[in-house]
């Protein structure tokens, strides 16, 4: 990846379509990230400002967040000095990851005051600062720094603001081709020309430039990514050649001819993106008509995964070694079974040592008699109790033949619960590989309810669980509305409460996934296609090719008494078919409802 100051530049470029633009209403959906949703240019746009320590950026953005049902501290004080005002402007500091947003807003007074949102997009140092221009004062960041966290800055309601560091490096837009040309050679004779790469040399000497456009320039300037600046001693054709390629590059940034895109590299399979051409890396390279959409493509929703993971490790490890347990007693079970098998062979020895009882003395340790039982007669030597008398030897085979036949009886019924048991797990496992951060809330309350988990928050919930939770909604290319349910409680709700008996319901043949419903009772083979399409991207085989989607009427699908949540079961059932194509989900418009 490289979000470097060069992005940064095409980003705030692309973003004075926002200035000028009225905010109406500012979210928080995570501890990371801020939602403006503005209206600006005659359209609705939706403004995203992250902080996020592995994946911070700014764009606009067209993906639905779930918000908290309290807003968080940071977010109130947004939406009181912000909400209502109109951008006055967005510009980039120097060619640094630091963007200043400023917002003229009217309070209740009717006195006018202007505020700077400052978004710093430094890593793990990254932060959202709400500050008032005028004296420099902080009214607050999405994160706190303390002096106990740095001593050159604190970022605390009050506190002055001051600036990260600067680099002090020459900034790329504003030095001639003679000026690198010249700093280039200088770094050519100096002591680290023997190990340091030009690309090295550029990205210490320039601000705003990753590695990535550093390799690129050398690469324009006909020298391999890696070439050592020792390999530019007397080369004098080569230091102008790449102050040409550097040269040729800053006048696309200036001229602001950007190509965003996002490539895959054939030989790692890594991503990249960058507004630039990045003709150096060869593989599967996706274009954009603007850097918001890139930045989506290529971020997706890898921030929400990795939150989603952090927050759901608990919930992994208890539910994969329940399951591992629950597949180590399936297997004693299955020994239960085999063995409780001959359970017939122990009546058999004690009706032989019934008929034969007048041929035992207390004492015997065996005795031989004709199993008549058999074909062709054959003798067998019964094992006997010494301490025992002739009838008790015979009654505990007969009672070792009950114990098996009624262990066999209840061994059967536990596989049966155990594999019930098991199928439960790994839905909820699958359910967790494609959850949101909502999800997550969801699927924990119902292992709580289930009496897996003890309910760790039960003090300190004051707001009533909402009676109906909040469901995927698409809409096919025939406009038909088809929802999804992302874990049992979406699934019991869609399944059981919304969806009509004309409805039509898809999920994945004996393979855990998501309920799908088609909100329709007539709709085109398209709108069914994109139905399953759903059904086996939300499913444990989201990977696999030709996944066999069962579909139904609603009014053929019910759930048994006593089943597990988001269990059912159905009939009058076709099959079709699909592989599941991610572009294509992508695609289709989505809104939660």
């Amino acid at each position: 990846m490289a979000l470097d100051g060069l992005v940064i530049h095409a980003i705030v470029h692309e973003l004075q379509s926002c200035v000028g633009g009225k905010i109406n209403k500012i979210h928080q959906p995570t501890e990371h990230d801020i939602i403006i949703q503005l209206r600006a240019q005659g359209s609705n746009k939706k403004l995203l400002l992250s902080a996020n320590p592995t994946y911070p950026r700014v764009h606009t953005t067209q993906n639905s967040y779930m918000n908290p049902l309290e807003a968080p501290m940071f977010c109130m004080l947004m939406r009181k000095h912000c909400e209502t005002g109109v951008i006055e402007s967005i510009e980039q500091v120097g060619l640094e990851r630091i963007i200043h947003i400023d917002v003229r807003q009217r309070d209740e007074l009717g006195d006018t005051s202007v505020k700077r949102i400052v978004v710093e997009l430094m890593g793990r140092h990254s932060n959202i600062i709400l500050l008032d221009p005028s004296s420099g004062a902080v009214l607050d960041g999405i994160h706190h720094v303390t002096p106990a966290i740095s001593s050159y800055r604190v970022v605390l309601p009050g506190s002055a603001y001051v600036a990260p560091p600067e680099q002090e490096k020459y900034n790329p837009l504003a030095i001639t081709k003679e000026t690198f040309v010249e700093l280039l050679r200088k770094d050519a004779h100096g002591d680290t020309a023997a190990e340091e790469t030009i690309a090295a040399s550029i990205v210490r000497s320039l601000s705003g430039i990753s590695p990535l456009i550093a390799r690129e320039i050398v690469y324009r300037g006909g020298l391999s990514v890696d070439a050592k600046l020792k390999e530019l001693h007397g080369e004098e054709h080569r230091i102008v050649s790449i102050g040409e390629a550097f040269a040729g590059t800053m006048r696309q940034i200036r001229s602001h001819e950007y190509e965003p895109a996002v490539i895959r590299q054939a030989e790692t399979d890594k991503m990249f993106f960058h507004v630039l051409p990045i003709l150096h890396i060869t593989g599967e390279r996706q274009a954009f008509r603007s850097v918001s959409e890139c930045l989506e493509a290529f971020y997706g929703d890898k921030a929400e995964r990795d939150t989603i993971k952090q927050r759901v490790s608990d919930l992994l490890r208890f539910l994969q070694n329940e399951k591992a347990k629950n597949i180590k007693k399936l297997e004693k079970l299955e020994e239960t079974i085999e063995e409780a098998k001959n359970a017939d062979r122990y009546r058999i020895l004690g009706e032989l040592l019934t008929a034969s009882m007048h041929r035992i003395q207390r004492g015997d340790k065996q005795i031989e008699v004709v199993n008549y039982y058999d074909e062709e007669q054959k003798t067998l030597v019964i094992p006997l109790d010494p301490q025992l008398t002739p009838s008790e030897n015979a009654q505990r085979y007969f009672k070792k033949y009950t114990k098996s036949k009624n262990s066999l009886t209840a061994a059967q019924e536990q596989v049966r619960s155990t594999r019930e048991e098991i199928a439960y797990l790994e839905s909820l496992l699958q359910q967790l590989d494609n959850a949101s951060l909502a999800d997550i809330d969801e699927i924990r309350d119902e292992l709580t309810e289930q009496g897996y988990i003890r309910d760790r928050g039960k003090k300190n919930r004051k707001k009533k669980k909402p009676d109906k939770p909040a469901l995927n909604c698409y809409t096919s290319s025939e406009g038909i509305p088809i929802y999804v349910g992302k874990n049992n409680t979406q699934n019991e709700y869609l399944t059981n409460r919304l969806a009509h008996p004309s409805d039509t319901w898809l999920h994945t043949k004996d393979i855990p996934g998501s309920h799908v419903v088609i909100r329709s009772a007539s709709f085109g083979e398209k709108t069914l296609e994109e139905a399953a399409q759903l059904a086996a991207y939300f499913s444990q085989a989201r990977a696999s090719s030709r996944v066999p989607v069962d579909y139904t009427l609603i009014r053929h699908v019910r759930k048994p008494n006593g089943a597990k949540p988001g269990f059912v079961i159905y009939d009058h059932q076709k099959t079709l078919y699909v592989t599941p194509d991610e572009q294509l989900i992508k695609q289709l418009p989505v809104e939660v409802k």
